[in-house]
């Protein structure tokens, strides 16, 4: 999503997310370094955070901010997590995937409950300009989420100019571009030996029953 608003506010033109690092284009509100980040330069300002609605949405209701707020599936966001504690070295490393998830389903990790963090967001639907968007949509259909955003965004683009946000926001693409996949970041932060920070980005097929 950082890249994809990246490259919507540059008509397409990928110079800036090949030259700029994301922490610093969205840098994320919950970080020491947010301040000192944030300019008020001109032009429309990306802010990236994981804050659960109790904590955010009530500054927001006084403010004209556009939210977007991406939603992914649980198995897919435990396992993510996961593989982000092993390699981040600043979060607590669990032992194991299976003792890693009962902490997860019990909401004992970073920003508390999953299912809390989506109904408390979801209910905000009334109170803020809100926009919900889920990444396996991105996956399915990215073209078709770029132009749903433009229009929340009241950001028109011409074909040419999706097709380029298209190609460079692929997962495929965005793995290999070091101003996104933090590989900068020095290795007594984030150990990619350990995993890497963009691992393999799917969508895989879950069973449903009707009976749940």
């Amino acid at each position: 999503m950082q890249e994809i608003l990246t490259l919507i506010y540059s008509q397409g033109d990928p110079e800036i997310a090949t030259s700029v690092p994301n922490w610093m284009r969205a840098p994320w509100l919950e970080h020491t370094y947010f301040k000192d980040t944030l300019k008020d330069d001109e032009g429309p300002r990306f802010i990236t955070t994981h804050l659960p609605s109790n904590i955010l949405a009530p500054a927001l209701k006084k403010s004209k901010t556009k939210v977007i707020y991406v939603m992914r599936n649980p198995k897919d966001v435990a396992v993510s997590f996961y593989y982000f504690h092993k390699m981040a070295r600043f979060m607590p490393d669990s032992e194991s995937f299976p003792e890693f998830l009962e902490l997860f389903l019990e909401g004992k990790v970073y920003y508390g409950s999953w299912f809390d963090h989506i109904k408390g967001w979801y209910g905000q639907k009334k109170n803020l300009d809100i926009f919900y968007i889920s990444y396996e949509d991105m996956q399915k259909d990215l073209r078709r989420s770029i132009k749903k955003l433009c229009g929340f965004l009241g950001c028109p683009m011409y074909t040419e100019e999706v097709d380029k946000v298209e190609e460079h926001c692929r997962f495929a693409v965005m793995s290999q571009n070091v101003m996104i996949n933090y590989t900068l970041i020095p290795r007594d932060i984030m150990d990619h030996e350990q995993s890497k920070f963009m691992r393999k980005g799917g969508t895989p097929p879950y069973m449903h029953s009707s009976s749940v």
